[in-house]
Parts: C-alpha cells; sequence; structure tokens
C-alpha cells in the first residue's frame, strides 16, 4: 500500500496569492501603443551623478563583498539624512542596515520581529506585499478599513478597535500605495499613543517620505519615545529614480537590527556593492534632483487629478506617492472589470484597487510617474472608454 503523497510546498507560501497586479501585465504584454499607468516607477532615469559614482567604483575595483550592514559611508550618510529630515540619529556602526530595497528591509522587520500568532494591524488597501509578508513571518495580518471619504487615512479610533491582547506591531505604509493618501498630525501623534499605551512596534515604511505635495511628511520616528519602538524604513527607488538598483535601509534599535542582519546575512549576504556607491552619491549630492522630480510629479498629479474628476470618476486629492485613486463604479463595472476592458478596448493600463485589499474594491490606482504628454493620452483614452458606458 502507498504511503500518502506529503503536500511539497510550505502550508504558508501556499496560502498567499501571487500579485494581483501582475496580471494585467501581462495582458498589456506585446500589445503595440499601451500607455501603462500601472507600474509604481519613476520615469526619470537615475541621475547621472548617481550612475557615474556606481561606474566609478567598478573601475576602481570595488567589487568586493561588503559588511552585512553595507558599507560604512553609506551608513553614516543614511544616519546624517535621517538627523536632517525627521530629527532622529541612528548609530551607523549598529542601528542601520542596509538591504536589497524596502522590500527586503520590510520582510527582515517582519520575520526578525514577530512570533507565530502575533497580529499586525494594517491599513486596507495598503501595498500588495504587506499582508503576505506578514503570513510568512508566521503572524497574522489584521487590515483595518479605510475610508474615501476621510482620504483613505488610518485613523487612530479605528486602529485602537482593531487592537486585542496578541497585537505586536502597527504597519504604516503613508504616503500611501496605491491611494497616494498621507496621515495627519494628529493620525500620527494618536497612532504613537497607543503603540506606547499597549507596547506595540511601529514598522514605518516611508518609501515614498520625500514625494508629498503641499505639506511636510510627518515621520511617526520624530516623535518623543517612538526612535525606541520603531523600525523605519525608507530607500532609494522612488524618491531618487532608483527601482532596479535594489537599494533600502531600516534603522531601529540596536537589537533589532542585530537580528534582521543575521536574516539577511544567510539569505542575501550584502547589497551589490555598486548599488552601495550610487546611493552613497544620491545622499550626497541628490537634492536638487529629488526637488526637480517631485515638482515634476506635482504638476503630473494635478492634471491627472482634474481629468479624472472632469470624467465623473470622483478622486480624492493624492498628497503623497504618485498614484491617483479614482472611483470607477459609476461606469456600472467592477474595478477589475473597469481594467481589463480598459485594456482591450484602449491599451491603458491601470490596476484594480481590489489588488490592495477589500476597501480597494470599486477604485483603480493609476500612477502619474509618466510624462505629461502619456497622461494627457492616456486620459482621452478613459475618457472615450468612460463615454461608451
Amino acid at each position: 500500500m502507498r504511503a500518502t503523497r506529503r503536500p511539497l510546498v510550505n502550508a504558508n507560501v501556499a496560502r498567499i496569492s501571487a500579485s494581483g497586479i501582475r496580471k494585467y501585465f501581462d495582458l498589456a504584454a506585446g500589445l503595440e501603443g499601451v500607455i501603462s499607468l500601472g507600474v509604481g516607477e519613476p520615469d526619470f532615469v537615475t541621475p547621472e551623478r548617481f550612475r557615474e559614482a556606481a561606474i566609478r567604483s567598478i573601475r576602481e575595483g570595488r567589487t568586493k563583498y561588503t559588511s552585512n550592514y553595507g558599507i560604512l559611508e553609506l551608513r553614516e550618510a543614511i544616519s546624517e539624512h535621517t538627523a536632517r529630515l525627521r530629527g532622529v540619529r541612528y548609530d551607523p556602526a549598529s542601528e542601520i542596515l542596509v538591504t536589497v530595497g524596502v522590500s527586503e528591509a520590510v520582510d527582515l522587520a517582519m520575520r526578525a520581529t514577530l512570533n507565530q500568532g502575533d497580529e499586525v494591524i494594517l491599513a486596507d488597501p495598503s501595498y500588495v506585499a504587506y499582508v503576505p509578508g506578514v503570513v510568512l513571518a508566521g503572524a497574522v495580518p489584521v487590515p483595518v478599513p479605510t475610508d474615501e471619504a476621510h482620504d483613505f487615512r488610518l485613523r487612530p479610533e479605528d486602529v485602537e478597535r482593531a487592537i486585542t491582547p496578541r497585537t505586536r506591531a502597527i504597519l504604516l505604509g503613508f504616503p500611501n500605495n496605491p491611494t497616494g493618501g498621507v496621515l495627519e498630525p494628529s493620525d500620527v501623534k494618536g497612532i504613537a499613543e497607543l503603540a506606547e499605551r499597549h507596547d506595540l512596534l511601529v514598522y514605518a515604511d516611508e518609501i515614498y517620505d520625500r514625494l508629498v505635495y503641499g505639506r511636510e511628511h510627518r515621520s511617526i520616528v520624530s516623535l518623543p519615545g517612538m526612535k525606541e519602538r520603531t523600525v523605519y524604513l525608507a530607500g532609494f527607488s522612488k524618491s531618487y529614480a532608483m527601482t532596479g538598483w535594489r537599494v533600502g535601509y531600516a534603522c531601529a534599535p540596536a537589537e533589532v537590527i542585530e537580528q534582521m542582519m543575521k536574516i539577511h546575512q544567510y539569505t542575501v549576504m550584502c547589497v551589490p556593492t555598486a548599488g552601495q556607491y550610487a546611493a552613497l552619491e544620491a545622499l550626497r549630492s541628490g537634492e536638487e534632483e529629488v526637488r526637480r522630480m517631485v515638482a515634476a510629479y506635482d504638476e503630473r498629479r494635478k492634471v491627472m487629478l482634474r481629468r479624472f474628476n472632469e470624467l465623473g470618476l470622483h478622486c480624492f486629492e493624492p498628497r503623497g506617492a504618485f498614484y491617483c485613486f479614482p472611483n470607477v463604479t459609476r461606469t456600472g463595472l467592477s474595478d477589475g472589470e473597469f481594467s481589463e476592458r480598459l485594456i482591450t478596448e484602449e491599451k491603458v493600463v491601470v490596476v484594480p484597487g481590489s489588488a490592495f485589499g477589500e476597501r480597494g474594491a470599486g477604485h483603480v490606482r493609476a500612477c502619474y510617474a509618466a510624462s505629461l504628454e502619456k497622461i494627457e493620452e492616456a486620459c482621452d483614452r478613459i475618457a472615450r472608454f468612460v463615454g461608451r458606458r
């Protein structure tokens, strides 16, 4: 009698779905004349000084492993950067880890601090990797619904209702992907008070921290007492147009960074050396480039926001990141149907909001990290599409 065959795959991995975004890129693949508002990626080329710094490091033979923590000069520059922007200084020797993008930093933070069955509160909708990351760490995601009427903010009163004795952490991904929502100072203060009262960790994924419009970004790590209970996560992909370089970083208490480093050490060893030197140059000389790109995004944001609202696809004003999140329910189509038919009928790629959580249903994510010419043409095509409904 044959023994029952055991599953070949890990049960936690089998529980999670592949990203709901990929389907729409696959539908668009091979179609000529497609305009993509789907990819969350700057359309700018990495600034030349950053590229040259990487090339120079290769020419000079700096091609070996670096410290698992990252090159010291980069960690020192990150320390200065966070001190200047956030008013918080981290020890380059023990409180900073350079990672393979912020995606790795989020994964390491959760795996290093969560135990089986811990609960993690996060906004719904939010970045597609958050819920799977919590599950892969053996913990339980607790999505807290956010609302278009409140600009998709994660409000302290909603967070408080979700806290249980099993709650271990709050994951803040603001400015938000996919909505473009930002937190008000009162939200940040209220969530910090909850974290302190209930002795919770905070994961602060601030990859879009420089991409804010008409206001200053307020980081929770800047508040009194929050450095000690926050894992601050940031990087270079969005603000510095360096997505393909895969360089991010984590700043946290030394005991947390040490555990994150061990996982990092045994999985990837270190971030590619040339990318680290490009990131170092970005921090040393890139501020003007950041301001230039943010100004361009702001102009594009205003155009896309106006066009969607003129079409009757109501869109609240996104104050961060580079996404609009219009409501498409008036078309009579679900967000998935809207996205699929828009590709096939008008060759425009957007992403259904439901890919980011239940509260994203009825919306689509449109990225304005594209030229004004492409945004206007895409909106003309969307207008034709909506006009036929």
